[in-house]
């Protein structure tokens, strides 16, 4: 008996809510993830076949997904498990999704495009908030000025976290952060630059970040030189910069299993009620060699009902077989449109550019 689509660790945070997603759009997912009770509880609750499986033991993962057609990864940190499933996916016939935004994972995945399409398997990592809404973004500034070989993307707003995505960014902390210079990617300092950005409410302070668009958007646009800001409050910059010579700190086994502890002791993630009062704005610019410059905002729901919905209707699309085999970003899938498709999401191009994205 062949099954459509499996949700792999469906009880965590994100995973919970692309679960039901994906049940309420009318599909019927295989639930999995490592613990019985927690995957068994959940198949109840969603009325979902189910399957309790480890990644530790290769043999073991291509046994449970040899029937079936997709595989959606929603088990972070990506870093541990998305190798993993790749690989398994990739042995079985099986296209593969997930919700990845660390650069090293995408990277990883990119490399991964001749075989995939030799084996006729799609390979669509970054399906959640991280990347979609930015990729597409990327996608639509560089349809505005295809000669550009420059882009900046700046969000505001992530002021939700799920446990998940926290030991993503503590598995990061040593890595400071990321930008792409002339098609290479380039390790910085923490708030490595600063620039101002004016996201419809005035200007606030953005600091480089190492998003997942410093990979993703190279492979969507083939933009060389990238970098990505998100907005602190102005302390925050001087203390980031002042705390540079921690991070070989951080990278030592034992503050990183304590950073661990302490995400699984006191992060739930947002209630229902604080997802529905969150937004993100996110504002791109473009430039070529010339100096003529574009650029756009973005307005989303919050971070994980946009993930949500957008993991879903990626692996809907997949099983339908609308995306072509190899590695794939969200845009190159989709098209820059796909993230107009979802509630509660607005795009405009802006005309007055030095207002927003002042020239540095």
């Amino acid at each position: 008996m062949s099954t459509d689509l499996l949700v792999y660790g469906s009880y965590g945070y994100i995973g919970a809510l692309v679960a039901r997603t994906a049940v309420d759009e009318g599909l019927s997912p295989v639930i999995a993830g490592r613990r019985t009770e927690r995957v068994e509880e959940q198949a109840l609750e969603l009325g979902v076949d189910y399957r309790v499986f480890a990644l530790d033991h290769p043999d073991v993962v291509r046994r449970q997904i040899t029937d079936v057609d997709a595989v959606l990864n929603c088990a972070g940190p990506f870093s541990r498990t998305a190798d993993k499933l790749r690989t398994a996916c990739l042995r079985e016939g099986v296209d593969y999704l997930d919700l990845a935004g660390e650069i090293d994972v995408l990277e990883a995945a990119a490399e991964l495009d001749r075989d995939a399409e030799k084996g006729d398997v799609t390979v669509l990592p970054g399906v959640g908030f991280d990347v979609v809404p930015t990729d597409c973004l990327a996608a639509h500034l560089e349809s505005r000025l295809p000669s550009a070989t420059s882009l900046t993307l700046a969000l505001e707003g992530l002021g939700t976290f799920s446990p998940g995505t926290l030991k993503s960014i503590v598995e990061e902390l040593p890595q400071s952060g990321v930008v792409r210079e002339n098609g290479a990617l380039r390790t910085v300092p923490a708030a490595w630059r600063t620039r101002q950005f004016d996201f419809g409410g005035g200007e606030k302070t953005g600091v480089t970040v190492p998003w997942g668009d410093v990979s993703a958007a190279y492979y969507t646009t083939g933009i060389e030189n990238i970098e990505v800001y998100a907005t602190v409050p102005e302390f925050a910059v001087s203390a980031m910069q002042r705390t540079r010579p921690l991070v070989a700190v951080a990278a030592t086994p034992p503050v990183q299993r304590l950073l661990m502890g302490v995400v699984d002791a006191v992060v739930s993630g947002p209630t229902a009620q604080e997802r529905a009062q969150s937004a993100n704005h996110i504002l791109g610019e473009v430039e070529d060699d010339e100096g003529n410059r574009a650029a756009a905002r973005l307005k989303t729901p919050d971070t994980y009902n946009f993930a949500a919905q957008s993991a879903v209707e990626a692996a809907r699309r997949v099983l339908d077989g609308d995306v072509s085999a190899g590695f794939q970003t969200p845009a190159s899938a989709f098209g820059s449109e796909f993230v107009l498709s979802f509630d509660g999401v607005e795009r405009e191009d802006v005309e007055n550019l030095d207002s927003v994205v002042p020239l540095v």
